[in-house]
Order: structure tokens, then C-alpha cells, then sequence
């Protein structure tokens, strides 16, 4: 295995050095530093190295991030497929726009306080153990909320994205080949990501249930490219359209069926008031409607005293059912009524209706 040290970054850089110059110099003068695919396993001091700005580490084999402390410089850093599993010591990395940790055994996605310039991040395909997820640490997502604009969490065996919503600036989001399975949890992370104009989830089970295109384009308006295929103006429209039209329907479907249930509701208070009765006339002539209800023996009722008891109560509602039921027979005679015996039914003592037939 190989060190990185300040001596092998002298002797292997691409930056030729002046004769007159002195190896502090010539360090100090370094911007860009490649050594990948070099069996690296550790990072030595590079703290003379005062205007590295991007460093390429990726495909090695290193297991911890050291000695970058005072690359306060450097803006791009490469280290995917190599053996880290934690993130750290990056807190002093101010300058950092864009981080790359693919491929590496990183399984909680921390230690990112504070970077602030920190514009891309690149964690896909993390050698998780089977059966787990990448995970985010709050903290880190709250530090990142207004500066991140691009971010991949490709194959990482994500279920769930919600925890993405504080990143207001995010623009791009690449999360192909992972668990992502229900609509609803994107349409409401796309609620919240108003600037996001590419979004990449292929090969997540999601992607293969009905509408799920037109859903995600229909809830933002900021989408331009959704896995891969751009979003026309044409489909948009074509999709708004096809909302309003169903949405406009369904309003007059609810507005009927409310209308429905008031007239409805009309009908049964009439039927609660008055108990109908059918008795039909053999002999032709003007039909007579005659009810006697509730209503009737309430205002009878108010000659009565205010004083009176509740025992007199039911007498007296007795006698003006009786008193009714009296007077619609006096209308009629036993040659009239088909059915007479309804008269003198003890059940039906509120109410005549008197139809012609």
C-alpha cells in the first residue's frame, strides 16, 4: 500500500518545477493533485500545499478522510470507490462545492456541518450491508438546505425521500435504482422542492405505477426532465387541461349529489309530519286532501292553560285525534269508501289523505 505524502506529490505532480525554485515553493504553487487508481490507503499532511483546489483520490483503497483540515482551498474532492465508512473531518473545508463518496461503505450520510459553498454531493451505490438503507442525519440536511442544488443517492436501497424536503434549492436529484414506491411521498417532496428542474427515479418500483408521469408533472411546475425525458410544454398544457376538465366534474357531481340530499331530506320531513293514508272514491268527482297533524292539535292545544298538568296533556291530544278522525268521517259514507275499515283502524288516527282514483 502507498502513503500520499508531500514527497510523492512532489515527484509525481504533472507541474514541473524551476530550477530556482525550492520544493516549499513548488508545493505552494499546486492547484490540482491526481493520483487515482495508485493503491493509496492513507493521506499524509498536505497542509503546505496552500492553493490545492482539486484533488483526485478515487479508486483506492483509503479508509479514513485525514490530514485535509488545511486544504482550506480546495473546492472539488474525488474519493469514490475506496473503503471510508465514515464521513469526518471535513468541518474546515469551506470552499467545498462539490464532494464525491460513491462506492464507498458509508452508511449514514453526517458530518457535513458547516460547508456551507458545498454545491454537489455524490453518494450513490454505498456497499451497505443486505437489507439496510442510507440514512440521513438531520443535522446535516438542515446545514445543507440552502446551498445544495445537486445530489445522488443512486442505489442505496431508499424507501423514502421525505426527509429531502428541507432542501429548498435543490435542482437536480438523481435516485435511480433504489425502493422508492409510492406517489404520494414525491408529490409531496415536490411540493416542497419548488427549484427542482431534474429528477431521475428509473428502475424504483414506483415508476411503474399507473400515472405516475403525469402526476409528477402535473404537481410541478419547476420539472423539466423526469427520468431522463424532457417535459414539453405540450404534455404539461395537454395534462393541466385533462385536470381542470376532471376536476370541474367532479365539483358538479358533489354540487348534484348535495342538492339531491337536501330535496331528499325535504321529502322525509314531510313524510315525518304527516302520516299519508290512502282511501280511495269509487264514484267520479273533485279529489279532497285532507291532513290532520301534529300541527293541528299544537295550536288546539294553545286554548288549553299554560297551567294545565302533563297528565291532561295526552287526553286532550286523544280527543282532537279522535275529534279529526270524526270529522274526515262525516265527509264520506260507507258506499264511498272502498277501504272503511281504515277509518276505524286505532293506528291511523292522525291523518287522511283522500284521493280520487
Amino acid at each position: 500500500m502507498v502513503r500520499l505524502t508531500l514527497d510523492l506529490i512532489a515527484k509525481k505532480s504533472n507541474l514541473k518545477s524551476r530550477k530556482e525554485e525550492t520544493t516549499l515553493q513548488y508545493l505552494k504553487k499546486i492547484t490540482h493533485i491526481n493520483f487515482s487508481a495508485k493503491n493509496i490507503d492513507a493521506i499524509e499532511d498536505l497542509s503546505l500545499c496552500k492553493n490545492l483546489s482539486v484533488l483526485y483520490l478515487y479508486d483506492n483503497c483509503i479508509s479514513q478522510i485525514t490530514n485535509l483540515n488545511y486544504a482550506t482551498n480546495l473546492t472539488h474532492l474525488y474519493l469514490q470507490n475506496n473503503c471510508i465508512s465514515c464521513i469526518e473531518n471535513l468541518g474546515s473545508l469551506k470552499k467545498l462545492e462539490k464532494l464525491y463518496l460513491g462506492g464507498n461503505y458509508i452508511a449514514v450520510i453526517e458530518g457535513l456541518e458547516g460547508l456551507e459553498g458545498l454545491r454537489e454531493l455524490h453518494v450513490e451505490s454505498q456497499r451497505l450491508p443486505l437489507g439496510e438503507k442510507l440514512l440521513f442525519d438531520p443535522r446535516t440536511l438542515h446545514s445543507l438546505a440552502k446551498f445544495l442544488s445537486i445530489l445522488n443517492i443512486s442505489n442505496n436501497n431508499i424507501d423514502d425521500v421525505r426527509d429531502l424536503e428541507i432542501l429548498e434549492n435543490l435542482n437536480q436529484l438523481i435516485a435511480v435504482d433504489n425502493q422508492l414506491l409510492h406517489v404520494k411521498d414525491l408529490e409531496c417532496l415536490l411540493n416542497k422542492l419548488t427549484k427542482l428542474w431534474k429528477m431521475d427515479l428509473n428502475r424504483n418500483p414506483v415508476c411503474l405505477k399507473p400515472k405516475y408521469r403525469d402526476r409528477l408533472i402535473l404537481v410541478s411546475k419547476s420539472l423539466e426532465f423526469l427520468d431522463g425525458k424532457e417535459i414539453k410544454n405540450m404534455e404539461r398544457q395537454f395534462l393541466m387541461n385533462w385536470k381542470a376538465s376532471k376536476d370541474a366534474k367532479k365539483i358538479s357531481k358533489k354540487r348534484n349529489s348535495k342538492n339531491e340530499d337536501i330535496s331528499n331530506s325535504h321529502i322525509s320531513n314531510f313524510e315525518t309530519m304527516y302520516h299519508i293514508v290512502p282511501v280511495y272514491y269509487p264514484q267520479m268527482g273533485k279529489p279532497k286532501l285532507v291532513f290532520f297533524s301534529d300541527t293541528q292539535r299544537c295550536l288546539a292545544n294553545g286554548n288549553a292553560s299554560p297551567e294545565s298538568s302533563q297528565e291532561d296533556n295526552p287526553k286532550i291530544i286523544e280527543d282532537m285525534g279522535n275529534l279529526s278522525l270524526k270529522e274526515s268521517e262525516s265527509l264520506l259514507t260507507k258506499n264511498d269508501v272502498c277501504e272503511p275499515h281504515l277509518l276505524h283502524n286505532s293506528k291511523v288516527k292522525e291523518n287522511v289523505f283522500v284521493k280520487h282514483q
